[in-house]
C-alpha cells in the first residue's frame, strides 16, 4: 500500500469510526467502562457512619476535631488494545477480511476513548510483542495508531495470547481498561495469564471470526492454507465425513476459548465479519452499563 492510498484509507476510516464513536456510543461507552480509581478531592468533618479508614489525622489534629477525606470516582481512563496481528487475521469470505474488521473495530474504540478524554495505547501481538505504542492523549497520537493498524507487517504468524497478557500485565502498571481483538484460534493456552490480567486489568475480550470457519460449504475439492504455518492441504468438501470433522473443530475451539472468559470472568462479544459489529459493541456496553 502505498503513502497516497494509506492517507485515503486512514481518512475514510477516521469518517466511519469517528462518527460512530460520536453518534452511537456517546455516553454508552462512558457508562461501559467507568473509571476504577479513586481520586482524592476534599476534607470534611466527620459524620456518624464514616468510615473511620477515611480520617485524615494531620487534619484532625490540627482542627483538634476528626475530619474525613473525601474521595470521587477518576473519570479519566488508560485504555490499551491488544490487537493480535497473526496470520490467522488475513482471512475472510465476505467483503472483508478479520483484519479489516478488527482495525475498524480498534478505530471505534479509539476515537470513542479520545471523546471521553482517555489515554489510549497499543499493543500489537503475535507468538511475540510486535510493537508497543504507549498511552497518550490527543486526534494527532489516534490517527498514528490508524494508520498503523492498516499498514503494520508482522515479524510472525503464528499467535501467543497468554505471553502478550503476561506483557501487559507486566508493562501497563497502573490499572486500565484493555480490550483484546482476536480471532483466539491456534492459540496456546491462556486462561491462567487471562485470570491473573483480569485480576489487575479490566480486561475485554471481541473475538472476531468468519462463517466460513464455523462451516464448509460442499463445493468438491478446496485447497486450505494455514497462514500462520503456511502449510497447504487439499480437502474433499463433497464429504460429509471431512465437513462435520471440520466443524467440530471449530466448535472445540469456541469451547475452550469460552470456558477461558467464564473462568477468568472476561466480558466478551463475539463478532461475525458478516454482520454488523457496532450491534456485538452495544450489546456489550449494554451489558456493563
Amino acid at each position: 500500500m502505498d503513502t497516497t492510498e494509506l492517507l485515503k484509507k486512514v481518512r475514510q476510516i477516521e469518517i466511519k469510526t469517528k462518527g460512530l464513536s460520536q453518534n452511537i456510543f456517546a455516553g454508552q461507552y462512558h457508562s461501559a467502562f467507568k473509571g476504577r480509581g479513586m481520586a482524592f478531592s476534599e476534607v470534611r468533618e466527620y459524620q456518624y457512619g464514616d468510615d473511620i479508614r477515611d480520617i485524615d489525622w494531620n487534619v484532625t489534629a490540627r482542627y483538634n476535631k476528626p475530619y474525613v477525606k473525601v474521595f470521587e470516582e477518576e473519570r479519566e481512563l488508560t485504555v490499551v488494545l491488544m490487537i493480535d496481528v497473526s496470520g490467522s487475521l488475513d482471512f475472510g469470505s465476505t467483503s472483508a477480511f478479520k483484519r479489516n474488521m478488527v482495525a475498524e473495530i480498534a478505530a471505534t474504540l479509539a476515537f470513542s476513548a479520545i471523546q471521553n478524554n482517555d489515554k489510549i495505547g497499543v499493543i500489537f501481538f503475535s507468538d511475540k510483542i510486535e510493537k508497543f505504542i504507549p498511552p497518550k492523549k490527543g486526534k494527532k497520537h489516534i490517527l498514528y495508531i490508524i494508520r498503523e493498524l492498516l499498514s503494520f507487517k508482522p515479524e510472525n504468524n503464528r499467535t501467543d495470547i497468554g505471553m502478550a497478557l503476561k506483557y501487559l500485565t507486566n508493562a501497563i502498571k497502573k490499572r486500565c481498561t484493555t480490550f483484546i481483538i482476536s480471532d483466539f484460534l491456534d492459540s496456546p493456552k491462556f486462561e491462567e495469564a487471562m485470570t491473573i490480567a483480569n485480576r489487575k486489568h479490566d480486561i475485554v475480550a471481541l473475538q472476531v471470526y468468519d462463517k466460513l470457519e464455523t462451516r464448509l460449504p460442499a463445493i468438491g475439492l478446496m485447497k486450505l492454507l494455514d497462514a500462520e504455518t503456511n502449510k497447504e492441504v487439499w480437502i474433499d468438501t463433497s464429504s460429509k465425513k471431512t465437513r462435520s470433522a471440520y466443524e467440530r473443530h471449530f466448535e472445540k475451539e469456541l469451547f475452550y476459548t469460552q470456558q477461558a472468559f467464564t473462568k477468568s470472568k472476561v466480558d466478551n462479544v463475539m463478532m461475525n465479519t458478516n454482520d454488523d459489529y457496532v450491534k456485538s459493541l452495544m450489546l456489550l456496553f449494554k451489558k456493563r452499563s
